[in-house]
């Protein structure tokens, strides 16, 4: 029997709701809903000092007013701190975590300077250090990526090969002021909670590799992927919480229905043939069946 699939939509609660994370949310709930799957919500809400008051309830609302709902009860990174800690200590004990008390500045120094739009490579300058050393401030825990290359298949982007050592050098696990990081906490929660299809937008792809190493490291199998394309303006800007006027809030204010909404997602991710107002019920039930799902390749102009 094949396996159901479980979906997650796991939005950071710093604002409003926008179109491009409704566009995300659309596509992870289809292909969970299309083969009568699981769908689940988790509140990234890990660093506090950027969450609004107010925002999880209002992305709550916001999803339920467009159709997608969820099977379980929201789960908030919050409150998982012992899961993340007993994590680190699982690596730590094979000897894939170590201190590094540089600074930025200090990194970039060292580092070869990386392309436009591209991470710093992180050169290694504490991996060899004595880990008992005293520290010039409250260090880092890093994962020791060694030499390892992760290719896997991305049903939008295709084959994906990044060499971890040579594009992104050992990460950070949890930052120095004990604040785990997104690639850990996101690899532990897709573990626990079950996770078998990442549906996220095209910006995370480039992190994905390190969450694959991640999760082999931990004993788990990491899930499927698929890196839906951006949603963007009409003059090609990517948008963002911050782009005025584009918030599900604002469009639904304005007298714009859910039908409307998700008609024009859909249409502009592959998942209908137009853009004619629909439910996501009814996207979900016009892609049933099927291996695979016809997904767009390129950014998408808002058209609304």
């Amino acid at each position: 029997m094949t396996e159901r699939p479980c979906t997650r939509f796991a939005p950071s609660p710093t604002g409003d709701l926008h179109v491009g994370g409704a566009w995300a949310a659309l596509a992870s709930w289809v292909v969970a809903r299309r083969a009568g799957g699981r769908v689940l919500l988790r509140i990234e809400d890990l660093d506090r000092p950027r969450v609004v008051a107010g925002s999880r309830e209002r992305i709550e609302e916001d999803l339920l007013w467009l159709g997608l709902d969820w099977d379980e009860v929201p789960v908030l990174q919050s409150d998982r701190a012992g899961a993340y800690e007993r994590a680190v200590s699982a690596l730590a004990a094979r000897g894939l975590v170590y201190p590094c008390d540089c600074s930025r500045a200090e990194i970039a120094r060292v580092a070869s300077a990386p392309h436009p739009g591209e991470e710093t490579v992180y050169p290694g300058l504490c991996r060899d250090r004595d880990p008992s050393r005293t520290m010039k401030r409250a260090p880092a825990l890093r994962f020791r990526v060694g030499d390892a290359v992760v290719v896997f298949d991305d049903a939008v982007a295709g084959r994906v090969q990044q060499d971890l050592g040579g594009e992104v050098g050992d990460f950070v696990l949890q930052r120095g002021d004990g604040v785990y990081a997104y690639q850990l906490a996101v690899v532990v929660d897709d573990l626990a909670m079950g996770v078998t299809d990442v549906v996220r937008g095209a910006d995370l792809l480039g992190s994905t590799p390190r969450q694959i190493a991640l999760a082999r490291a931990l004993g788990g199998e990491a899930p499927r992927f698929a890196h839906v394309p951006m949603v963007v303006t009409a003059d090609g800007a990517r948008i963002e919480k911050r782009t005025a006027g584009v918030t599900i809030r604002s469009l639904r204010d304005g007298g714009m229905s859910a039908a409307r909404i998700v008609g024009a997602l859909a249409h502009g991710l592959g998942l209908a043939a137009t853009n004619a107002a629909a439910t996501a019920g009814d996207i979900a039930r016009g892609v049933e069946g099927g291996e695979s799902l016809s997904w767009r390749r390129s950014a998408w102009a808002l058209a609304l």
